[in-house]
């Protein structure tokens, strides 16, 4: 079954979102730092989207896969700019309310992971209908923007709380993600195998929108954790 085209559309613009709150975030502390960050994501963005268009990652038998060269790079920049000093500096000058709002893109990611399943490209286990329960973290974004930042005081135990569950889901949806795609580890989906975020424009999601997740949580943690 073919995916709709509206689900490809309903995927870039939660991509654009994932972009726009990012920047934000960045903005509110340097606007020339956010534009340095915003073309180099979209530079990424840019060569991803060239390499999923081509049907690379589709090709799964190899080892190590070829979809890891979608998910390292972003992992070792994460690493890198969280340990660096002159970053981590600016990191922990963010605002925390900007980073907890940049994880209401789960709430669209989790609607357009259950019309991948529905176009029979991923397994049911990676929708909130399986055992993906990472739509709860973009509600409770919701809630906690509200709740954890009133009258200009930091609520900091249930920010730090939520940002540690909220990061263990999204970690729990990733594992079971890349132990559903048909490679020799597969372990979930195999009457029907994790595809769609193999190809353009659904891989942005391990590519660049898990990353950013990750990388909001680790930086409002460290930040918690701190002070």
């Amino acid at each position: 079954m073919e995916t709709p085209i509206y689900v490809h559309i309903f995927f870039l613009a939660t991509t654009l979102l994932t972009l726009g709150l990012l920047y934000r975030a960045f903005a509110n502390v340097s606007k020339p730092i956010a534009q340095k960050v915003l073309w180099s994501l979209v530079a990424w963005l840019a060569v991803q989207g060239i390499i999923l268009a081509t049907g690379f990652y589709t090709k799964t038998d190899t080892l190590p896969p070829r979809f890891a060269l979608a998910i390292v790079p972003p992992l070792i920049a994460m690493i890198y700019f969280l340990t660096n000093k002159t970053s981590a500096d600016f990191l922990n000058k963010l605002s925390l309310k900007d980073l907890t709002l940049v994880h209401i893109c789960r709430i669209p990611v989790e609607i357009g992971l259950l019309w991948l399943y529905q176009s029979h490209t991923i397994p049911q286990i990676m929708t909130f209908e399986g055992r993906n329960f990472d739509i709860l973290s973009g509600i409770t974004a919701i809630i906690m923007v509200w709740y954890a930042f009133q009258n200009g005081h930091t609520k900091r135990t249930p920010l730090l709380i939520w940002n540690i569950v909220c990061l263990a889901l999204v970690i729990n949806i990733v594992t079971i993600g890349i132990l559903s795609v048909p490679t020799p580890v597969q372990q979930f989906g195999f009457e029907q195998p994790n595809m769609g975020v193999l190809i353009f424009p659904f891989g942005w999601l391990p590519a660049f929108i898990v990353p950013v997740v990750m990388f909001c949580h680790l930086v409002s943690i460290r930040q918690l954790l701190k002070r």
